[in-house]
């Protein structure tokens, strides 16, 4: 990378390190820590998902109302996302975690008590501003905890919070929604959040002093929040309405599209006082780490829309069952996380990638066959096979994203990687919901006409229509496997051996 031009930002002394972690207690009790607060917003994302046709319900309005539950949480992460590393600069990841942890319980007691959909949308908002911070604050302290030396453990243990959310999701909402209130399903993150604020306030230590001179860059911020709203509205509304076409849906992504041109064009020019500097995709392992953060939310989140619809129309099974049913892929990405963390720290990240993927993509390949009578006992081997896959890729992923930066550019980079990942988690939930909705009016003419979430009604229990809806599916896994496949080519650029541990400023 180019030299950057000193600024007051820049010229600020760097804190003194921290004493030494030898025997990793120290990052035990941050990872202990990060995950009880990194596991609430995850969880609650796909607890609400299968909520929705009981709220639209008790609450009297209609789905597409509903649905507002789930795109203004979306939309208010995307506000607060960038601003996460000017946060961590100015007072330091602890404050800001714990603060970010507060808002998120202040927000779930609201919702809890929300009286119409008007005022639950409006306290998803107010959820979504606490969220948006709680996952890049957690990647900064795990990466400037762990160093290079450790990064691979570091976010192992971290990806275990990120990947468990949507397997575990389906299973608590199925249960407090059928024998429960979906009320529970907003009042469990309360006890949960204020466990990981006592922890937090025992057990964190202040790794990274305030930085007093750093100044807010509110157009860039303006910018960039914009940006970001309208490409996830635009994506949003494209994959409820089965399309790309509409006017909503061409103005949303071509404004997003401009925004962030302008974005970018007034970055190169703020250099390090921007909200986020894109001189950091100099780096060459971390535009390459970057763009691999975008195509895995495009094909592996993106296929995890998938699964649960196979079996809920496929099958025919409830939300519980098919939350238990998807519980094999939560596992095998559990045992593979820790594992593949310490063989990162030892080889690098590329060859534990490539397997991933391929790992990946076999467990893909076992549903593009799949059909209304496939064994279950054979489906769970292959998502455990997914998991496995999703585990060994996530992590190394991460782990190129940090090493390659200095410390001091972890804070803004963490917002980055939270941006693409949930620009690509989008984007491939989009797409594939838009393929899939494609391929159900294709077989069974006007049954999906409305949208994914019309795709329900279009089993009627007959034979024929589950060989029909089977084939769906089995063409839309097709390409899911198609979208992961690309991912090779960028993973081979990957590190291939850990680079030499620097100093790390905490």
């Amino acid at each position: 990378m180019s030299q950057t031009p000193t600024t007051p930002e820049a010229a600020t002394p760097p804190p003194p390190p921290a004493p030494a972690d030898p025997d990793g207690k120290l990052l035990s009790r941050v990872a202990l820590v990060v995950i009880i607060g990194a596991l609430m917003p995850v969880l609650d994302a796909t607890v609400v998902n299968v909520a929705l046709n009981t709220l639209s319900s008790d609450l009297s309005a209609s789905l597409p109302t509903i649905q507002w539950v789930v795109t203004a949480y979306l939309l208010s992460l995307a506000v607060v996302i960038p601003l996460s590393g000017w946060a961590m600069d100015r007072f330091g990841p602890k404050p800001v975690w714990i603060a970010s942890l507060l808002g998120f319980i202040v927000g779930s007691v609201l919702c809890g008590v929300a009286w119409n959909a008007g005022s639950l949308i409006a306290f998803r908002v107010l959820q979504g501003f606490g969220g948006g911070m709680i996952m890049p604050v957690a990647q900064t302290m795990m990466a400037t905890v762990a160093g290079p030396k450790r990064m691979g453990r570091a976010m192992s243990l971290l990806g275990i919070a990120i990947l468990l959310g949507p397997v575990l999701g389906p299973i608590v909402g199925g249960l407090l929604v059928e024998d429960a209130s979906w009320r529970w399903i907003f009042l469990i993150n309360p006890p949960i959040g204020l466990l990981g604020v006592y922890l937090a306030y025992r057990l964190l230590p202040n790794l990274r002093a305030p930085r007093r001179s750093a100044t807010l860059d509110l157009p860039g911020l303006a910018l960039l929040s914009a940006a970001l709203v309208a490409l996830l509205y635009g994506l949003s509304k494209a994959s409820s309405a089965g399309g790309f076409s509409g006017g909503t849906v061409i103005g949303c992504l071509v404004t997003g599209g401009l925004l962030l041109v302008v974005f970018v064009l007034y970055s190169l020019r703020r250099g390090t006082k921007a909200i986020i500097d894109v001189a950091m995709y100099r780096n060459r392992v971390f535009s390459i780490a970057s763009l691999i953060t975008l195509l895995l939310g495009v094909g592996m989140y993106g296929a995890l829309l998938l699964l649960p619809l196979y079996y809920q129309v496929v099958r025919g099974e409830g939300t519980l069952k098919t939350g238990l049913l998807v519980v094999p892929m939560g596992l095998g990405a559990a045992v593979a996380m820790p594992v593949v963390g310490r063989i990162i720290d030892m080889i690098g990240s590329r060859i534990p990638m490539l397997v991933g993927l391929v790992l990946f993509l076999s467990g893909t390949l076992a549903f593009t066959q799949a059909g209304p009578d496939t064994s279950y006992v054979w489906l769970s081997l292959a998502l455990f096979v997914s998991g496995v896959g999703l585990g060994c890729s996530t992590t190394p992923n991460m782990v190129a994203t940090y090493a390659a930066l200095p410390p001091d550019a972890v804070p803004r980079a963490s917002g980055a990687y939270n941006i693409l990942r949930q620009v690509g988690g989008s984007l491939g939930s989009a797409l594939l919901a838009i393929t899939l909705t494609r391929n159900v009016n294709d077989v069974l003419p006007g049954s999906a006409a409305g949208g994914l979430h019309h795709i329900g009604s279009a089993q009627g229990g007959q034979r024929h229509v589950e060989e029909l809806l089977g084939e769906a599916f089995r063409d839309t896994f097709w390409v899911a496997f198609g979208l992961t496949a690309v991912m090779l080519l960028p993973a081979l650029f990957l590190p291939n051996a850990r680079r030499p541990e620097r100093p790390v400023a905490r």
